[in-house]
């Protein structure tokens, strides 16, 4: 059911779109400039960074990220974790289709050279394990969402493994990092999950009065090479995520509360989580 603002909360909305359409005029262009002579260019990591603060989110890092040569393997909970990953890190991105179709965030997504999915669309794995070599190679760090959708910072879906095929073998050099999200108190409130729209999810957020907490865990990087086979590096990178959310938390992971269809998510039978 849409969310219904009040007349603060929908002013709140509008402010926060008009500082992110100043913060697009002044960082594309400068962008597409630096595109323009080649030279690497800073400012999408420096606009999605910028777009995370403007959305409410305090980002701290925690940890080292690497800077090239690495595949970052994510928790995930809402379209914050694009901003607040490429500003922290510069890392361009696996998502899925849905994202890529949205008007505002897709664009933004793409500036910063997204891989969009379609998780039906399994005769063009090869063509997508394509796409996905090519921004390794052009922006040195790409980051996946194993879990194939989004859930609630008290829980971690199974990891998939097709997206990882581009680690077999893995390329010359490159590491895998796992990166824990954690939003603290708020999670539950700024996850996109159940039957909710994107564009919902995104007013609701944008409404906020609080800002919110928002911690990248960089954990310890590990060699793909000491885990042949995307399942066992997969396996690997669930292990240390888990970890570390766990001792987040102080406790236990919980099962999902949703279970993922082909539209949206349903509530799963009542008694579970």
């Amino acid at each position: 059911m849409p969310t219904r603002l009040t007349g603060a909360e929908l002013a709140r909305v509008w402010l926060r779109i008009a500082r992110l359409g100043l913060a697009l005029l002044v960082h594309v262009p400068l962008h597409y400039l630096f595109r323009l002579v080649r030279l690497p260019s800073p400012w999408p990591r420096l606009f999605l960074a910028s777009a995370a603060r403007i959305a409410g989110a305090r980002v701290k890092r925690v940890g080292t990220p690497l800077k090239r040569d690495v595949f970052y393997v994510s928790n995930h909970l809402s379209w914050i974790d694009i901003l607040a990953l490429g500003g922290a890190s510069g890392t361009a991105f696996v998502a899925k289709a849905e994202i890529g179709a949205s008007p505002l965030v897709g664009w933004l997504a793409s500036l910063n050279r997204t891989v969009y999915v379609k998780r039906e669309n399994r005769m063009g794995v090869a063509e997508q394990i394509n796409q996905l070599r090519e921004a390794l190679a052009e922006t040195w760090a790409v980051t996946i969402f194993p879990e194939g959708t989004t859930t609630d910072g008290k829980s971690l879906l199974p990891f998939k493994t097709p997206m990882l095929r581009v680690l077999e073998p893995p390329p010359p050099g490159v590491m895998v990092q796992p990166v824990m999200l954690e939003y603290g108190t708020a999670a539950e409130d700024i996850a996109w999950i159940g039957q909710e729209r994107g564009l919902n999810n995104a007013k609701r957020v944008l409404a906020r009065k609080q800002r919110f907490r928002l911690r990248v865990h960089f954990l310890e990087p590990f060699d793909p090479r000491d885990f042949p086979g995307r399942k066992a590096i997969a396996a690997e990178s669930r292990r240390r995520i888990e970890e570390a959310l766990v001792r987040t938390l102080g406790h236990p992971l919980r099962p999902f509360r949703f279970a993922e269809d082909p539209i949206g998510y349903k509530a799963q039978a009542q008694g579970q989580g």
